[in-house]
């Protein structure tokens, strides 16, 4: 998605937007009651994070801006209208609990990532709003009636925050703790008011790479009981917006010592602790994290390392795990979800086997149950509760098509992209990932890279196939009834089945191969 305004276009806007608001309320910057229009919020942040307000349109600056206006506006819904039509966009409702509407501005252009305008009512002054708010360092505003927003000059931009960060309405030092890089409350009650924060804490200080303050961390331990309150999709939403991040696994662990990471999924406390046989570095518990670990990184490219540059990867794949596959997540991110539940069951299924093995036997598909069950509780979409449940029922396959130094054979490799369907590709680096989070630190070059050539071998199988389905196909269950003149059932599907693998295989290729097989295997 293309950035919606060049940093050449954004003093224009700015300054438009500024001017709107500043002759609506006029003469108020600078006021003792802090009375206006504000920029409130990220925005600000972010600018001071920069030192400048600058391109918020790009991937390491804010991507929406916040305004908070005066209690006396009669209504925000018909003020943002009449914004958005000032700006060519359209306003539509937000947030109807607390009063938000949202001014959505695309610029012309093949998918431009719109600019996002949230406007909200604040209460008897803009401190007061500040009171509200979560973070300190969310909890700023700056007057849009400020000088170097009403007077932005294209050839002096971008605005340094020496220009206006000290006439900043900064109640509870969030200028400072930004300067500090901290995530700090504005006071002890915020987790009451709405225990959402407990997860946009964590997720917010992993983003910006801040630490959380020491006292923040203790009141969000000690509040983590109410995220029980908290409702199913924003804590989805939160939960995977914190996976999307780099560096993943650290932000688990720090959800984990938060004593938030199990009320999310409580089936992950039971793998803690729980021994693996020799060839796991890790226990369960770990495993799983580190496999979200190795899902990331080999999903990053090459990144010149001996180890990643073996994972296949090239523009293609790139594009196909940038995705979005639902819910607004990438397909790389369902990916990293897969990896942290593909071992869940473990703990129910560990048993000595005959020779005193420990054994997992049937964990991939009671895993599958699990999943199923956990992600729709907590809502989402059916095709994401697919993916997942089919990436942990399968995460075994890949690695167990191979006999010996043999590649998968092409019947194998069908009937594997066949029976996992659309996320054939997805497993099969998540097999990758669970090499690698077995082996660990003690992982065998050689070996990984005979692992990963294999895998890469069945990526290429799957390009290369054979389409066996619709139209394409040498016979339909239609021919065959009429041919062998046979009733309908179940038999017709496995003939069909047994006839797409041939062909796969290569070993027939014409309508009358596949009559001819179908007669021989009719006579078995």
């Amino acid at each position: 998605m293309k950035p919606a305004f060049t940093p050449q276009e954004l003093p224009a806007i700015l300054t438009e937007i500024a001017q709107f608001f500043s002759s609506r309320f006029p003469h108020r910057y600078g006021g003792a009651s802090y009375e206006g229009a504000f920029l409130v919020g990220g925005f600000l942040r972010d600018s001071l994070l920069r030192g400048e307000i600058a391109d918020f349109t790009d991937s390491s600056g804010p991507h929406d801006m916040d305004i908070s206006v005066p209690p006396d506006v009669r209504s925000v819904e018909e003020l943002g209208h009449e914004l958005a039509r000032h700006l060519g966009g359209v306003c539509q409702p937000h947030n109807l609990a607390r009063g938000v509407y949202q001014v959505i501005v695309k610029p012309p252009g093949p998918d431009p990532a719109p600019l996002v305008i949230d406007l909200v009512r604040y209460g008897f002054n803009i401190q007061e709003d500040m009171e509200r708010r979560d973070f300190t360092v969310n909890a700023m505003a700056l007057s849009l009636d400020h000088p170097c927003l009403l007077e932005s000059d294209p050839d002096e931009w971008p605005i340094p925050a020496g220009l206006w960060a000290g006439d900043l309405v900064d109640p509870f030092g969030g200028r400072a703790d930004v300067a500090q890089k901290r995530i700090r409350v504005v006071d002890d009650q915020v987790f009451r008011y709405d225990p959402g924060r407990l997860l946009r804490g964590p997720r917010l200080a992993g983003r910006l790479k801040f630490m959380l303050e020491p006292e923040t961390a203790r009141l969000i331990r000690r509040e983590a009981p109410r995220l029980e309150n908290v409702a199913p999709e924003r804590v989805r939403n939160e939960f995977m917006a914190i996976l999307a991040q780099d560096g993943a696994r650290a932000q688990l662990e720090v959800l984990d010592r938060l004593d938030l990471l199990c009320r999310i999924i409580p089936e992950l406390e039971l793998t803690r602790g729980v021994d693996q046989p020799s060839a796991h570095y890790w226990d369960v518990w770990d495993h799983n994290l580190h496999t979200v670990e190795y899902a990331e990184l080999i999903t990053r490219g090459h990144q010149n390392s001996a180890i990643y540059s073996l994972a296949p990867w090239n523009a293609e794949v790139e594009a196909y795990f940038a995705e979005e596959v639902g819910d607004g997540f990438s397909r790389r991110t369902v990916l990293k979800l897969a990896g942290l539940l593909h071992d869940i069951a473990k703990p129910q299924t560990k048993a000595p086997d005959k020779t005193g093995r420990i054994r997992f036997l049937g964990h991939s598909v009671l895993g599958a149950e699990m999943v199923t069950e956990r992600l729709t509780q907590l809502r989402f979409s059916a095709r994401i509760v697919g993916m997942v449940a089919r990436m942990v029922e399968h995460h075994l396959r890949p690695s167990q098509l191979r006999h010996g130094d043999e590649d998968p054979t092409p019947r194998a490799a069908h009937r594997y992209y066949r029976d996992v369907g659309d996320v054939a590709v997805d497993t099969i680096y998540l097999a990758m990932a669970d090499y690698l989070a077995a082996k660990g630190p003690e992982v065998v070059a050689d070996r990984w890279a005979n692992h990963a050539r294999m895998l890469g071998n069945l990526l290429q199988a799957g390009r290369e196939k054979a389409p066996a389905r619709g139209p394409r196909r040498l016979l339909t269950g239609h021919d065959l009834m009429q041919h062998f003149d046979l009733p309908p059932g179940p038999h017709i599907g496995r003939l069909l089945a047994q006839i797409d693998e041939a062909r796969a295989a290569g070993e027939i290729a014409t309508r009358e191969e596949a009559l001819d097989l179908a007669a021989t295997l009719e006579k078995k």
